[in-house]
């Protein structure tokens, strides 16, 4: 079974007709969903417009995104201390050179 069956206007459409007075297992037996996922879409989408409602799914995909990038660069960061913590510079070399000066 896929995840998303809907896509966000007919959501959108179904909470629409959901505020016109319909009730949510008319809605739910309609859009082939449960009276559950109705609810979950009406406290996720409740009053928005298809275009707030795109809007949101872009910033929560980019913001999923830009968190996973920075826990690799966190874990970059983490391996390049640890180096620097087992040869004692930021470059093995430049201990070396040190030494022979």
């Amino acid at each position: 079974m896929s995840k998303r069956k809907l896509n966000t206007e007919q959501i959108i459409g179904v909470l629409k007709q959901l505020e016109a007075g319909r009730t949510a297992a008319e809605m739910a037996r309609e859009a082939g969903v449960s009276k559950h996922t109705i609810y979950g879409w009406k406290s996720q989408f409740g009053g928005m417009e298809v275009n707030e409602a795109e809007e949101l799914r872009f910033l929560r995909d980019e913001n999923q995104r830009l968190k996973k990038l920075v826990a690799d660069l966190s874990l970059d960061k983490e391996m390049l201390k640890s180096l620097i913590a087992k040869t004692g510079t930021a470059r093995g070399c430049e201990g070396a050179a040190r030494s022979r000066a």
